[in-house]
């Protein structure tokens, strides 16, 4: 592990000395992995270096994780990147139905988005992922922690008691390995996430989820005039957290609200929130819609493999399951 550390250390790169790293250390980048997860622009804005230094810095840091394997060198062949994805990780949602229809849980490595109008259950697969990513691989964990990023004030500790009880778990055990991050603004959120990779490595996270990732950007940027300053920052955190879940092989679980298309005539009318920003960066978008009593259906909506379409399942007492368990 040390080893490991001085490996990712900022000073294994040439062009970083003793100056350099003490000005990244105050900007928060505390390794090799932060510089790739951030970038250059952000790097340069941090610590006033000139841009083409952030540039070359954070090349060499790219290098640097290729060596290691940290993550996939810049040209390599599909059958390299295939034998990789097979041994990919992934995180049950608690549900059979809703496993099969992401292909075996929720993907490491990929941002997975979840839309829906409220009381669809977001919230409640976002709790029940907290508590099955704890479990071992043959119970459909990775023996991982999760870090929740509240930003709609929704995260209920009870919830994870009541899930981990239902699920015969210790739900102390359950409650000690979420940590729980409130956003309090946009500009808030956006430096928790900048913050987030050393908390990834010192508490073995596994699972990040951001509930929601748009609603502070909709309450804060009212009107046209000020829609391209939010789609930029928007823009911007979602890029962070793809890297976020490439650098550090975590899975990322983002919730998003809906609005009304008004040039639906036919059909469904929701739309998430966001745009094409939100649409392009997430690598999976799951549509959650009501059913019957406590059922819910649950769309593949966008995938780059998955066929698109639609499972049932139930909240219950163990959070997210099949209908009938």
């Amino acid at each position: 592990m040390e080893e490991e550390s001085s490996r990712l250390a900022l000073t294994a790169i040439e062009e970083i000395g003793p100056a350099t790293e003490k000005r990244l250390k105050a900007a928060g980048f505390r390794s090799i992995k932060d510089l790739l997860v951030r970038g250059p622009v952000d790097v340069a804005e941090a610590t006033g270096m000139e841009m083409d230094e952030s540039v070359e810095i954070c090349n060499k840091a790219r290098m640097v994780l290729e060596e290691l394997g940290v993550i996939d060198k810049s040209f390599v062949t599909a059958t390299s990147l295939y034998e990789r994805r097979k041994e990919g990780q992934r995180i049950s949602t608690g549900a059979r139905n809703f496993d099969d229809l992401l292909g075996g849980g929720i993907e490491t490595r990929a941002v997975t988005e979840v839309y829906g109008e409220f009381g669809t259950g977001k919230t409640q697969l976002c709790h029940t992922l907290c508590v099955m990513v704890q479990q071992g691989r043959s119970q459909g964990g990775l023996s991982g922690k999760a870090l929740y990023i509240d930003t709609e004030n929704t995260f209920r500790p009870e919830r994870i008691v009541s899930i981990a009880q239902a699920r015969g778990l210790d739900h102390e055990k359950a409650l000690e390995n979420v940590i729980v991050a409130k956003a309090y603004n946009s500009a808030h959120q956006e430096l928790i996430i900048e913050e987030t990779g050393p908390v990834i490595e010192e508490q073995g996270i596994k699972l990040v989820v951001v509930d929601s990732a748009v609603a502070h950007y909709r309450a804060e940027f009212l009107g046209r005039a000020t829609l391209s300053e939010r789609q930029q920052r928007l823009n911007k955190f979602m890029h962070v957290l793809v890297r976020l879940a490439e650098t550090y092989e975590v899975a990322v679980v983002v919730t998003n609200q809906i609005q009304s298309s008004p040039d639906a005539y036919f059909g469904d009318a929701a739309r998430p929130t966001g745009g094409n920003v939100v649409a392009h960066t997430s690598t999976y978008r799951i549509y959650l819609k009501r059913s019957s009593g406590k059922n819910r259906i649950a769309r593949m909506v966008d995938s780059p493999y998955h066929a698109e379409r639609e499972i049932l399942f139930t909240l219950a007492d163990k959070g997210i399951a099949d209908v009938g368990d």
